[in-house]
């Protein structure tokens, strides 16, 4: 296994027909499985068990250069595209969606932000941290502010020495690791959605905490807590983009963000898919191996096409956003399918398994259990199913 990945800044970005991979795509996401399967693997139980990453493993992903693939490689990246991005969340989720949350909310919503929407001066000074070793937590939800993602009742104040945040956000992916948190708070209330806007605030800024972490379901291993603003000041610096924009920052993110979690929904999907096909292999019944049953088969056979239409929605998607093509709809398509996709092919895995499938001596449980977060987290199912019935309509 290499120190580093390889860089990928001078790749050659010639379409690929939906799912064939370029030879430095399949090199890519080789390195990222091989590093997912040899190093997270061995932890996932124990991860899970103790609603915690292994110690060290997220140093590892700084120094393989998965939180930094789409940044520049004179600022610390790799160099690379959102669809290399989206391909290690692949390869990482197939292993353990946990992990792959992680480094998808850090590239896909963090990253993505600092690099669309930070100025210059802000790019020097964050992007070669968040690429080297600070993980970044993206803060809009608030207990109030679901699905209807712009009801912040969370409050900043102009001040002479910067912005003053109040208020709690709930729900937020990475927060336990985090050292850089985007949050979104409304600065004029009169204005509506159009007061709200996005600061940079650094863990240990004074009047800043991370509360309770939630005890979850599935992807326990993924830190999900509540923050405390109390009086806390940040410099005008890290004001992220202008005032009242914030509403603008958090849906071309969250719009990125959905292909994102198409991603892990592949990955799970693909991971349980591998772990049902070894087990029907190796399971015995009435004499031979229950994958030599035509009913096996046929849930073998479901599941994988199943996939297959899952992988090529986030492939097309992906390739969208990199070519600069309008990927609203398609990203919003992808979220639902995937979510859907991986469900019914964790639900299946369990099956497979039988008994062992319904007890945690065997991988099958935990994928359904992470499985169900994709329909609820960054948009729901059925906020994804508005936003495609208003744009095929």
């Amino acid at each position: 296994m290499p120190e580093a990945l390889i860089s990928l800044s001078n790749k050659s970005y010639s379409p690929s027909p939906l799912t064939r991979l370029t030879e430095e795509e399949q090199m890519f996401y080789a390195t990222v499985r091989q590093f997912a399967e040899e190093t997270i693997a061995p932890a996932v139980r124990t991860m899970d068990d103790e609603q915690q990453f292994a110690p060290g493993l997220v140093s590892k992903l700084f120094e393989l250069g998965l939180m930094g693939i789409e940044i520049p490689e004179d600022l610390g990246g790799a160099g690379g595209s959102f669809f290399d991005a989206v391909l290690a969340i692949e390869a990482i989720a197939s292993v353990d969606p946990a992990v792959a949350v992680l480094v998808d909310v850090h590239n896909t919503l963090v990253v993505n932000a600092l690099r669309r929407w930070a100025t210059e001066e802000q790019k020097k000074k964050w992007l070669p941290r968040v690429a080297a070793d600070t993980a970044g937590a993206y803060a809009l939800s608030e207990a109030g502010s679901g699905s209807d993602a712009f009801a912040l009742q969370m409050r900043a104040e102009k001040v002479d020495d910067g912005y003053r945040l109040n208020g709690r956000k709930l729900w937020i992916s990475n927060a336990k690791e985090a050292g850089l948190f985007l949050v979104f708070s409304t600065l004029d209330p009169a204005a509506g959605y159009r007061g709200i806007t996005a600061f940079l605030v650094e863990k240990g800024t004074p009047g800043f905490s991370v509360g309770r972490k939630e005890d979850k379901m599935g992807i326990r291993a993924s830190s999900t807590c509540e923050l405390v603003f109390d009086n806390c000041v940040v410099p005008p610096e890290n004001l992220l983009g202008e005032e009242g924009k914030g509403y603008k920052i958090a849906i071309e993110t969250l719009n990125e963000g959905r292909i994102g979690i198409g991603a892990q929904m592949l990955g799970l999907a693909e991971g349980a898919w591998g772990h049902a096909a070894k087990y029907a292999k190796e399971r015995k019944q009435f004499g031979k191996p229950i994958a030599e049953f035509q009913v096996v088969q046929f849930t073998m056979a479901e599941m994988a096409t199943e996939i297959e239409a899952a992988k090529l929605m986030v492939y097309n998607a992906a390739r969208l956003k990199d070519a600069g093509i309008s990927y609203v709809r398609e990203a919003a398509m992808t979220k639902y399918f995937t979510s859907q996709v991986a469900e019914k092919v964790a639900s299946l895995c369990v099956e497979v398994f039988g008994g062992n499938g319904f007890v945690r001596d065997y991988p099958a449980e935990k994928y359904y259990r992470d499985a169900k977060v994709g329909k609820i987290y960054e948009g729901t199912s059925n906020m994804q199913l508005m936003t495609i019935g208003k744009m095929v309509l």
